[in-house]
């Protein structure tokens, strides 16, 4: 079934393609009149259809459309182009014959369509991508096989290319210093500039984030949140490694440090990964958005603070492979190797909330027993008063 294009997907896109329909169709000489429908070839004894038109004069438009959405791709043709061609739906594919096409009737009238998801552009054959400073564009072709009957083909074979063109808007700010709040630095891909930021949150929901320096109880669950804020859901996200620290220092030689994350894998027994949300995979390298929670600690040394700090890795779709770590595999992990497509954030300071809890409960049991002591003392004093104050007055009696 054809996603429906969501309100915010539409304002957050801007759509731009162009179709190219390479096919060698019937058209009379005779009929070429109209050079805007109809192209005569150089000695003038053939002709073709011009872009998106077809039929023996060149008098039918392809009813074609593409939709460039936030994280797909679809393209949707009428059943009766390839119909005029003899290409069934069978026959259609993306560069990868895996990623085909299928048939869907829209409002009474039957379409032949592709929808490529993002994560699979690459995997269908997709083109490398076209970047600049302003625009981001992914290309995708659709062909049929050649109609083969007894080893020879008469029926054209059809190719289609679209391409989708997404604004890029270029990040001009600077990697921030260490904050409470947030942290946020600027990592280059090629002549693109990606802006990513860390942030914790209170809870496993990830809506409400921390306006001061946190202050979390010994224990407690820590929830991170690093994502890539600028440009949205197009690059790939690894967070490589993640560390605390007693100084906002980062250099591990420096001060008291802890690993959570090595080489994109769990270091830390407590590390979680978490979903990130509308069925997200809880997963490092698979978005541009990495969730993952850890229990609240403190250093052996005073005061009880402490910095988060942490290197990523940004990929882009048609080069995912090193944004996602095989943590089975230490080979596979070591490969990932430093370059221009890694950034440091560090985050802090965190205060860490040491509960008197448990003291309370110490001095009340030790208490208990001195109480128990002084009641029995007491009752013990006032029977023996009792018993004095009788036997005075028997004395008297006699």
């Amino acid at each position: 079934m054809l996603r429906p294009l969501s309100k915010a997907t539409v304002s957050s896109v801007v759509i731009s393609f162009c179709i190219f329909v390479c096919v060698t169709g019937v058209c009379d000489i005779t009929y070429c009149t109209n050079p805007s429908t109809c192209i005569l070839s150089a000695d003038g004894q053939s002709c073709k259809c011009a872009m998106r038109y077809y039929g023996d004069l060149c008098d039918k438009v392809a009813s074609m459309k593409v939709v460039c959405g936030k994280d797909f791709i679809t393209v949707t043709i009428s059943e009766d182009f390839f119909k005029y061609y003899n290409v069934p739906v069978e026959s259609l594919h993306l560069a990868n014959r895996s990623c085909r096409a299928h048939k869907e009737v829209i409002s009474g009238v039957p379409y032949y369509m592709v929808q490529t998801p993002k994560e699979q552009y690459a995997a269908c054959g997709g083109k490398p991508l076209g970047k600049n400073i302003t625009h981001i564009a992914y290309s995708l072709t659709l062909m049929s096989d050649p109609n083969v009957r007894e080893n020879i083909i008469r029926d054209p074979t059809v190719k289609i290319e679209y391409t989708c063109v997404y604004p890029y808007m270029r990040a001009v700010s600077l990697p921030f210093q260490i904050i409470p709040f947030s942290s946020e630095t600027v990592v280059r891909v090629d002549d693109l500039d990606a802006t990513v930021e860390m942030t914790l949150f209170k809870d496993h929901t990830y809506m409400d984030v921390f306006s001061s320096a946190p202050n979390i109880q010994l224990g407690d669950k820590v929830y991170v949140q690093v994502s890539v804020t600028e440009p949205e859901d197009f690059f790939l996200l690894n967070v490589h490694e993640c560390w605390a620290s007693h100084s906002p220092e980062h250099n591990k030689t420096a001060a008291l440090t802890y690993t959570l994350l090595s080489n994109g894998c769990v270091k830390d027994e407590t590390v979680l990964f978490e979903k990130g949300g509308l069925g997200e995979m809880a997963a490092n390298g698979q978005s541009s958005t990495v969730r993952y929670s850890f229990n609240m600690f403190r250093f052996v040394a005073q005061p009880s603070v402490l910095y988060l700090h942490c290197k990523v890795h940004l990929c882009t779709p048609d080069h995912a492979e090193p944004c996602r770590p095989e943590c089975k595999s230490i080979t596979k992990r070591s490969a990932v190797r430093g370059d221009s497509t890694r950034g440091l954030l560090s985050y802090g300071p965190i205060k860490v909330d040491i509960a008197e809890a448990p003291k309370s409960k110490l001095l009340l049991m030790l208490m208990l027993p001195m109480g128990i002591i002084w009641v029995l003392g007491l009752l013990l004093l006032i029977v023996t008063t009792f018993a004095k104050t009788r036997a005075r007055g028997s004395l008297s009696a006699s």
